[in-house]
């Protein structure tokens, strides 16, 4: 069962909106949610930069 709430919740923490939460591929979420070597989620400001480089 996919834990939608929590991935919600999780979401709204880093400051992505249902819409946009809904648009994100499993790679882009595993992207914001993973942290390889213990490294920090991503924040917001990264988020919006990232998403102005590279606008779908």
């Amino acid at each position: 069962m996919t834990p939608w709430g929590e991935m919600l919740r999780t979401a709204a923490r880093l400051g992505v909106g249902p819409e946009g939460f809904w648009r994100l591929s499993l790679r882009e979420w595993r992207m914001l949610t993973e942290r390889p070597g213990g490294g920090a989620l991503m924040g917001r400001q990264d988020f919006e930069r990232m998403a102005g480089a590279w606008p779908d």
